[in-house]
């Protein structure tokens, strides 16, 4: 497994680099769980450089292989925006790498893609919030035969309070408040909220 212990990278070059290229934002945002937030990471700026997302799923894969030796034998991530982050950490690790898809609102695995042998699989995320993609990723391993090892992702925005039912091995953890539309606190209330978020929740 080829990972370089010199791709480790600490809480405040993680976020640097989603600083650097503006992917770090504050407004007022609709997330795509349906929540309100003052910041927003914006990982879609983050891909559009090849350099930095390799840096940061090697930095990612490291932090898996150090947590689970060799134990894992796939990578799936769910679309969308999983998919770019699982395919360069499964790169990094040498590993074949898969993507689950909804089908009439589930995540399945499609395309030709099987799990062998109750094959051990990281779950690859982009940002946790309420870690619910996540979930439903791991549901889907488990009805394909798979047995989940952890849900690794680049930022976990919960400051560790999102529960996925496995550990979750997260670049940097943020604990970044998320409200309800009816709870808004007074600096979000007269700022007209925009939604980059790709469900289309309101």
């Amino acid at each position: 497994m080829a990972v370089s212990a010199t791709h480790a990278m600490t809480k405040d070059q993680v976020l640097e680099e989603f600083t650097a290229c503006g992917a770090l934002m504050n407004g007022h945002f609709i997330l795509s769980s349906g929540l309100r937030s003052d910041t927003y990471l914006n990982k879609s700026i983050v891909s559009m450089y090849p350099d930095r997302t390799a840096r940061l799923c090697a930095a990612l894969a490291l932090k898996a292989h150090e947590e689970l030796g060799d134990a894992i034998d796939y990578v799936i991530s769910p679309a969308m925006g999983g998919i770019i982050y699982g395919y360069e950490t499964a790169r990094s690790l040498e590993l074949p790498f898969m993507y689950t898809e909804r089908v009439n609102g589930q995540f399945e695995l499609r395309r030709g893609f099987q799990i062998e042998g109750n094959g051990r699989v990281l779950i690859v995320e982009d940002i946790i919030s309420t870690g619910l993609s996540a979930r439903e990723c791991v549901e889907a391993v488990k009805r394909h035969g798979g047995t989940p090892l952890a849900v690794a992702c680049l930022i976990d925005r919960s400051g560790g309070k999102a529960n996925v039912g496995l550990p979750i091995l997260p670049l940097a953890e943020l604990d970044v408040p998320a409200y309800r539309s009816d709870q808004l606190p007074d600096h979000l209330k007269n700022v007209p909220p925009v939604k980059p978020g790709s469900r289309g929740l309101s």
